[in-house]
């Protein structure tokens, strides 16, 4: 579980603690130092010894910027984000628990009225950094808890807590949040709804290639993450530029479209959801060199180790001529709208190219990611959608 030290992580801790020893499962801090205040190494070192109490395992990671200019909150949260992933995935996590509160959910509200693009807290959500949280689950048990009746059982039980100077500095607007709903501002925290209600998705797959598929009535909240998924990226497409692709779905229009590095294709019968190829021209061609036995990401869709040393991983578009028959027949049978980002290896001899799940282990991300994403995946018992293709290329081992 992610421990900042402040009251509500603290409290979450002592909770999961208890939990844990009486389920027989191993507990780890994870503790990142934003190195943002001079005291950070003490809270550094208060987390790693209310660990050692409790007799949980404690991991650190720290973020010595760039930090930005203007959105360090949000810039601190990526990074954040990014070093539990990364600590998670080293000790074998699976799901990372979080002390965030009925009261951030009011917070967050107040923030989205005054403008700021935050997201919705839920219970149970896929980690937000990317590539880094691929199959990994964030869980909020605490979102139904105020934070002032996290602090009096602290209180009551001896407890204490680091309090952050930030929370009070009124430049963040989480700080402004918690003084105008302080002050009577807004809604109450405990009257916020939790807005749990999972999407309506069944209809919205992805296949090994990657390609999405969806009705012409999807929700546009899903149709969005399927083109993120789709594109390899991790921002959500622009309001204003989503609109008017729904607005001409639900026009019944056909087209094909570009956003968020993916390429919708609008027909009768549905929409399909591939990776845009003139993506690739525009921002430069992902080639990535592959370390013999270490996992790759390459493109935000897909991981690929490979056992022999000297490949580079890079799309198919522009080689496809060059395949050998072999692989040829393979992309034969794929859809021709896949076809161009998919993976395929090359050497700086002129080796190549060959698909990549010829001659390597290849896993696609997308069916896993779009599942944990729109909340088709509801236990930890069901975190098991690892898909990859053996070296033959064909058959898919679950």
């Amino acid at each position: 579980m992610a421990v900042s030290g402040g009251s509500d992580s603290v409290a979450l801790l002592y909770l999961a603690h208890g939990w844990a020893v009486a389920n027989g499962r191993p507990l780890t801090a994870l503790h990142v130092d934003h190195g943002l205040n001079p005291d950070s190494r003490i809270w550094h070192d208060r987390v790693r010894e209310l660990a050692r109490r409790l007799g949980a395992a404690f991991q650190s990671a720290r973020w010595d910027g760039p930090w930005p200019a203007t959105g360090l909150p949000a810039a601190a949260r990526a990074a954040r984000h990014a070093r539990l992933a990364d600590m998670a995935r080293a000790v074998g996590a699976r799901i990372v628990l979080t002390g965030h509160t009925a009261d951030d959910l009011a917070e967050a509200r107040w923030m989205r009225a005054e403008g700021t693009p935050l997201g919705q807290l839920r219970d149970w959500s896929p980690s937000p950094a990317w590539p880094e949280g691929r199959g990994l689950m964030l869980l909020r048990p605490l979102l139904g808890e105020r934070r002032a009746d996290l602090r009096d059982w602290l209180g009551g039980q001896g407890i204490g807590w680091i309090e952050d100077p930030a929370n009070v500095d009124l430049r963040y607007g989480r700080s402004r949040a918690r003084q105008a709903l302080a002050h009577g501002a807004g809604e109450d925290a405990a009257a916020v709804p939790r807005q749990n209600r999972p999407l309506r998705t069944a209809a919205v797959t992805a296949d090994d290639q990657g390609v999405i598929r969806a009705p012409r009535n999807a929700d546009p909240r899903a149709l969005a993450f399927g083109l993120v998924v789709a594109g390899g990226g991790a921002r959500l497409p622009r309001g204003d530029r989503l609109a008017r692709l729904t607005e001409r779905i639900a026009a019944g229009e056909t087209f094909t479209a570009g956003l968020a590095g993916a390429r919708l294709i609008a027909e009768a019968e549905g929409l399909t959801v591939v990776r845009e190829a003139g993506d690739y021209r525009r921002r430069g061609e992902p080639v990535l060199d592959l370390v013999p036995g270490v996992e790759t990401v390459w493109d935000g869709r897909f991981t690929i180790m490979a056992d022999e040393a000297g490949w580079q991983v890079a799309p198919l578009v522009g080689r496809a001529a060059r395949l050998g028959r072999e692989d040829r027949a393979i992309v034969a049978d794929l859809s021709a709208a896949a076809r161009p980002g998919l993976p395929v290896l090359i050497r700086d001899d002129g080796t190549g190219p060959v698909l990549a799940r010829s001659r390597a282990r290849v896993e696609a991300l997308a069916a896993c990611r779009l599942a944990l994403g729109l909340g088709q995946v509801e236990h930890e018992a069901d975190l098991k959608c690892r898909r990859e293709w053996r070296t033959d290329g064909r058959a898919p081992i679950l």
